[in-house]
């Protein structure tokens, strides 16, 4: 059963290099699908919030990368 592990692990190793990262993005994109209609934000506001949102996560998954080394 440690192959089957082994297996799973590596291919999610193909797609995703920072766990943490793309788990941040995914609760980012969920939580303004679920709150952002009910704010009734006007025009492109929700779009700008997402964008906004994500580039932080960016930002910061940059800057703990690079403190890494």
């Amino acid at each position: 059963m440690g192959w089957l592990k082994a297996i799973g692990a590596e291919l999610l190793g193909l797609f995703v290099d920072d766990v943490g990262f793309a788990v941040s993005i995914l609760v980012w994109v969920a939580v303004c699908a679920v709150i952002l209609p009910l704010l009734g934000l006007p025009g492109a506001a929700p779009a700008l919030v997402l964008f906004l949102g994500l580039l932080g996560i960016l930002v910061e998954s940059a800057v703990r990368r690079a403190r890494k080394g």
